[in-house]
């Protein structure tokens, strides 16, 4: 697929199901992530791809975060279901540092450039995914099971498969409703 068509056609699918990338699909697509804009090549990310047992682990860190945050017990069911609604997703961290020239919202954007990299270079491949966050995102639970420090961020999960039905492309917003220009 060409570059260019990519970007403008670029929508999520959220019906995935295996096969999942694997092999040089998947390293492609963590390369690709790799190749975000880094201000000082400070590599600020960190990701975790979840698969096959992964996901379960994934959904028990979830559990006991609902369990613990006391949520309402049909959240706490959800939790057991939700990371299987596609065959991998990948954990995008974003690992801040103290920088005298690059502050902590550069070093998140990066990361944020690294998973729309990351899935693009999906798409690419024939995959597609769902970004999303979500209240397991910012959670003290998660963030504890993650080892997170004060400074880190969980940017997302990238949820990646194949997709099982035709991925609808969203509506083009038209650029003079967003752009201005000062000549």
């Amino acid at each position: 697929m060409d570059a260019l068509e990519l970007l403008l056609s670029r929508s999520s699918n959220a019906k995935l199901v295996e096969p999942a990338p694997s092999g040089e699909a998947l390293d492609n697509i963590l390369k690709a992530g790799l190749r975000a804009p880094d201000h000082a090549n400070l590599s600020p990310f960190r990701f975790i791809v979840c698969q096959g047992a992964g996901l379960q682990k994934l959904a028990d860190v979830y559990h006991e975060a609902a369990v613990k945050s006391e949520m309402e017990t049909a959240a706490i069911e959800k939790t057991k279901t939700m990371t299987f609604r596609a065959p991998m997703i990948i954990v995008a961290i974003a690992k801040t540092q103290e920088h005298k020239k690059v502050p902590e919202i550069e070093q998140v954007a990066t990361t944020a450039c690294a998973v729309q990299n990351m899935q693009m270079a999906a798409q690419a491949q024939g995959f597609n995914g769902m970004w999303r966050t979500g209240s397991f995102a910012y959670d003290p639970n998660v963030r504890s099971a993650f080892d997170l420090d004060k400074n880190d961020h969980i940017v997302g999960y990238l949820y990646l498969g194949t997709p099982s039905t035709d991925t609808v492309i969203k509506k083009q917003k038209l650029p003079e409703n967003f752009v201005e220009y000062w000549n």
